[in-house]
């Protein structure tokens, strides 16, 4: 099965809880939604659907710092005032995480019907950038929030991390498909687990994430 794997870095990033209101919580780990973003956006891909089927993996191989800063959120309040004036803007708390590391992988998924899988596409455009058509910064979540770095995996260069893993108990509830025309999401119950690079020989079956719908979930 055709599989990759990437670490990246981000030095700041926020992945917003969709409760949080005046105090903007964030999650501890990007949600298999969000990497799937930051994957297509990389490859220079706008249609979403093309690599629906893919399956992702995620693991933490830092321990990102916390920190709140106060910044001014747009809202529509009144239709008459403009965009970020008057009561359509407000102050708002908003949890970051600093140095944040991970490591993500990606493997062909047996609903993935694009005759170049993501991880084949991801391959190319690593070994081959400048086939690549893409625009904009590279981020991970806010567009503010880029990325540093992206490079494929070395597992001699790590140790010990935070494995994601499917655990209909988990303790996090993440999205795993948005549609926010539809305002649809799919979500997930995740939970952590230690992983050893240095021992592990191959990926957990539940740390794989299917990207898909809702209404393609069996």
């Amino acid at each position: 099965m055709e599989t990759v794997g990437l670490y990246v870095s981000v030095p700041i990033a926020s992945f917003r809880v969709p409760r949080a209101r005046e105090y903007f919580e964030t999650f501890p780990v990007p949600p298999p939604a969000t990497v799937y973003g930051m994957l297509l956006s990389m490859i220079g891909e706008v249609n979403r659907r093309i690599y629906e089927g893919a399956e992702v993996a995620i693991a933490l191989v830092s321990e990102p710092s916390y920190s709140v800063v106060l910044r001014t959120m747009w809202r529509v309040k009144k239709k008459d005032s403009g965009l970020g004036l008057g009561e359509n803007r407000r102050p708002d708390f908003q949890e970051l995480l600093t140095d944040l590391q991970l490591v993500v992988w990606i493997r062909r998924g047996d609903s993935e019907k694009n005759q170049i899988s993501l991880a084949g596409r991801i391959k190319e455009t690593l070994s081959n950038p400048s086939l690549i058509n893409r625009f904009g910064g590279l981020s991970l979540g806010e567009s503010t929030h880029l990325v540093n770095e992206v490079k494929l995996l070395e597992i001699s260069n790590l140790s010990f991390g935070q494995l994601l893993l499917n655990d209909e108990e988990g303790e996090l509830s993440l999205p795993i498909w948005t549609d926010h025309v539809g305002s649809k999401t799919t979500w997930g119950q995740f939970r952590f687990t230690n992983i050893n690079f240095e021992t592990t020989e191959s990926i957990p079956i539940k740390a794989w994430t299917k990207i898909q719908r809702f209404q393609n979930l069996q």
